[in-house]
């Protein structure tokens, strides 16, 4: 494992006049370990977070809507072809960032994953971003957590995926069954208790959940704007076709 510290914080505010903003201090983390073996051959000479969409890698547009809603800290955590995504990035100046590096010698999973770059998040909520997904929503529309650990915001199911993976009720309470169901956007407010006490190591995050489901404690939105999975070289290529308008 190896993490490297934030570099100085980039100087600027983001966002217009009137924008809504996070509070100060915030941090994201953008998940970006995967092999992406689903988008060969696409990765093969190159990492999914870098693949290309309406002329910029993908994980900048998440970087980009990160910085607009006042978010000025991420970490991203790193595996398959990491130096290539580190020496893209940088220190994350040229986006108005500023960005820490997990560095795994293996894919932890989800879970494994936040549990190691815990100690580069700190101890208050984070945005937690899928890097493979692109998504028109406004991080800084997610509410406060109270006493939730999380809150997920969920999508209508895909063509892909028509069973989806969750049940929003009418309290605004996620459930890990019942109708109708919705899917996961890969966009969540988090808090670090959630996979705090967990052994260092591999391990998946939607076990977590349902845990924290059955008490009570998530909460999510149905967000209705627009959302792909960037799975398959198809929906790249989609994708940009859709954004270069």
């Amino acid at each position: 494992m190896a993490a490297r510290p934030l570099p100085p914080r980039p100087r600027g505010e983001a966002g217009g006049p009137g924008h809504r903003r996070r509070e100060p201090g915030m941090k994201a983390m953008i998940l970006a370990a995967g092999l992406g073996t689903r988008m060969r051959p696409l990765t093969d000479h190159c990492p999914k977070p870098l693949l290309p969409v309406a002329g910029k890698p993908l994980i900048v547009h998440h970087l980009e809507r990160l910085r607009e809603a006042g978010i000025r800290e991420a970490v991203i955590n790193v595996s398959y072809r990491a130096e290539q995504i580190m020496a893209a990035l940088g220190d994350g100046a040229a986006f108005g960032m500023r960005l820490a590096w997990s560095r795994e010698a293996t894919p932890l999973e989800t879970g494994g994953g936040i549990r190691q770059a815990l100690p580069l998040l700190g101890t208050a909520p984070f945005v937690l971003i899928n890097g493979d997904i692109w998504c028109d929503h406004d991080p800084a529309e997610l509410p406060p957590l109270g006493n939730d650990l999380a809150h997920l915001v969920l999508v209508d199911n895909p063509g892909h995926h028509p069973e989806g993976d969750f049940h929003l009720d009418g309290r605004g309470r996620v459930q890990a069954e019942g109708e109708p169901r919705l899917t996961f956007a890969g966009i969540s407010l988090m808090r670090p208790e959630l996979v705090a006490d967990r052994p260092p190591g591999a391990f998946a995050l939607a076990p977590l959940l349902r845990h924290a489901m059955a008490a009570g404690r998530v909460g999510g939105r149905h967000h209705r704007g627009d959302w792909v999975d960037v799975g398959t070289p198809e929906r790249l290529a989609e994708l940009d076709r859709r954004l270069r308008g």
